[in-house]
């Protein structure tokens, strides 16, 4: 009997998800993430939630939407000048922030979901990263509560590197072009980026389709992430899966 891991709706796939989850989140700015997904569990009300994902969505849109109703308690992220309430936050002592080095972040993920418990980087060697000392959580005078430790640097193959820890998260959240019924995933251009990390890293893996098909349609070369990543699948309306915006739009006239 073939695998079909399809589900009802958004709805019925976030359901099970608790307070105080930690979730890996794909996408990048606003270019491949659920949308969906995410909305659904705003309207599931979990909360005191730790992201990680590259960054926290906009502010109105993506994760800055879980953000602004303050479900989010710690988000593990490279960046987050996209969205003014989520610097707010920070600064102000109401979230927990561990600024991650994006390569290291990603790398973080990919090695948690294959099993790998740390590794070593030259990233972040001689700063705060790897020195101890980044701010991580504020009070609301502004003094910092709460800062990175120092981590292990070692000389590999002649060179100083850190010691970074793998993520693991309790579910994934994520968005793919093409998803077969047993969860096999091909993504579109910029949708690989952070998405496969974060599924990998998942031990609950929910991706938001927008076309499924039956297995086999999809060519094994073509496959981006193995359905062994993925427990469910929900599958978009055609409306829903032209749902793709980006954060700035930056447009120039066309010359002869």
């Amino acid at each position: 009997m073939t695998l079909n891991k399809v589900v009802g709706s958004a709805d019925e796939a976030v359901q099970d998800i608790p307070d105080g989850s930690s979730l890996a989140v794909g996408g990048f700015g606003l270019a491949g993430i659920p949308w969906f997904l995410i909305e659904a569990l705003l309207e599931q009300g979990a909360k005191d939630l730790t992201i990680v994902s590259n960054n926290c969505g906009v502010d109105g849109a993506g994760l800055g939407l879980l953000l602004e109703a303050r479900r989010i308690s710690k988000v593990i992220a490279s960046y987050i000048g996209e969205n003014k309430e989520f610097g707010r936050q920070f600064l102000s002592g109401e979230v927990t922030v561990e600024l991650t080095p994006q390569g290291t972040l990603a790398e973080r993920m990919r090695s948690g979901g294959s099993g790998i418990g740390a590794f070593f980087t030259p990233t972040g060697v001689g700063t705060l990263v790897s020195e101890g000392g980044l701010p991580w959580r504020y009070n609301t005078d502004g003094t910092v509560a709460e800062a990175s430790p120092a981590k292990e640097v070692r000389e590999v193959g002649g060179r100083p590197m850190v010691l970074e820890e793998s993520i693991v998260t309790d579910f994934a959240l994520i968005r793919a072009a093409v998803v077969d019924r047993a969860g096999n995933c091909r993504f579109h251009a910029a949708a690989q980026n952070f998405n496969p990390p974060a599924a990998m890293a998942g031990r609950i893996t929910v991706v938001e389709a927008e076309k499924v098909v039956e297995v086999g349609e999809i060519d094994p070369a073509d496959v981006h992430l193995p359905g062994i990543f993925v427990q469910k699948v929900v599958e978009l309306t055609p409306d829903q899966a032209a749902r793709k915006e980006i954060e700035q739009r930056t447009t120039r006239e066309r010359t002869s």
